[in-house]
């Protein structure tokens, strides 16, 4: 057994300030992890495929959620994205299937290029005025998705 697979939790010492690319990657036995006001950027992939993560709390120091974040993490069920995240990156949700709402913090100004592709579970989303751009196919095959409202300020 790979020890991606038996690993369950994590907690992340106040050390560390950022979660690097990868750094989680295929730990599909991971359940909860714990980030610490400490961290400041969750990288590229940094729980790409971790299919067992069911919620996850971002702490208030956090400004980015990097590109493919939590791709496929299809058990997350709920996530608080903190105010303080400005940008959310491209595939950072893609293909969390558990997912059913998110809401997007007032200072966010950017959702990437698909996104929220594929969060087929995904039934509710508010998106607040402070966004100026969603990226092409952002909600792509959110067939669970009733309604969105789309507030003046996008421009792309």
């Amino acid at each position: 057994m790979c020890i991606r697979d038996s690993l369950t939790s994590i907690t992340i010492p106040n050390s560390v300030t950022s979660i690097g690319d990868s750094a989680f990657d295929g730990c599909t036995g991971l359940t909860s992890i714990t980030i610490p006001n400490s961290v400041t950027s969750i990288g590229d992939s940094a729980f790409y495929g971790c299919t067992g993560l069911t919620s996850i709390t971002i702490p208030n120091s956090v400004t980015s959620i990097g590109d493919g974040a939590f791709d496929g993490c299809t058990d997350l069920t709920s996530i608080t994205i903190p105010n303080s995240v400005t940008g959310i990156g491209n595939y950072a949700f893609q293909g969390c299937t558990g997912l059913t709402s998110i809401t997007i913090p007032n200072s966010v100004t950017g959702i990437g290029y698909m996104a929220f592709n594929g969060c087929s579970g995904l039934t509710s989303i508010t998106i607040p005025n402070s966004v100026t751009s969603i990226g092409k196919y952002a909600f792509w095959y959110c067939t669970g998705l009733t309604s969105i409202t789309i507030p003046n300020s996008v421009t792309t």
